[in-house]
């Protein structure tokens, strides 16, 4: 599986993207905002990310989830990570999140590889709605989920305990549904 924007590719993960993978999250600026991924970041904890998504990628039935390493064409780099998991075909949702290297914040390319995935979600997976959320504070993912027309639904209160810096975080939940997707971006295009 590949997807395609004007920088980027969303593909599977392999072997070969160890290395750039340990650079992206063995740096506490990134991990602190994923729940599930520890400081350092070693080779064995990529080695371990790589071989799940792999055998993830395997699965002939329907899959649950989507793991896509983001890699910048004009480096051949992997530069960050995107998922779209805990996907209810029969309900049409899922939810997911994305990272993206510090050395590479701030230049468009976490919205670009996440409008990418929505587009996915809707258009060829034809899910209806999109939970997804941030952790108090992470004012950049508030502000890039706000630009494609999520809203914030809730808060859960100490949501868990980030591998990163042992601290347990309150989650911002926030919502996407198609129909306010197709409002946007008609808004966006008039």
């Amino acid at each position: 599986m590949r997807l395609e924007t004007e920088r980027l590719f969303l593909r599977e993960w392999s072997k070969k993207d160890a290395a750039d993978l340990i650079e992206g999250l063995n740096n506490l600026n990134v991990s602190i905002w994923l729940a599930v991924v520890p400081h350092p970041y070693t080779k064995e904890d990529a080695d371990k990310w790589i071989n799940y998504c792999i055998q993830n990628a395997r699965v002939l039935r329907e899959r649950n989830s989507y793991e896509f390493a983001i890699e910048l064409k004009s480096e051949k780099k992997v530069i960050g990570g995107l998922t779209l998991e805990r996907i209810s075909y029969s309900q049409g949702t899922a939810g997911g999140g994305i990272w993206i290297n510090e050395k590479y914040q701030n230049y468009g390319y976490g919205t670009e590889s996440f409008g990418e995935r929505i587009r996915f979600a809707f258009m060829d997976l034809n899910l209806r709605r999109l939970e997804n959320g941030y952790v108090v504070g992470n004012n950049s993912s508030s502000k890039m989920q706000k630009k494609f027309g999520y809203e914030v639904e809730g808060i859960r209160r100490k949501s868990f305990r980030c591998m990163a810096d042992e601290k347990v975080k309150d989650e911002y939940i926030t919502v996407l549904t198609r129909k306010r997707w197709v409002e946007i971006r008609g808004q966006a295009g008039s």
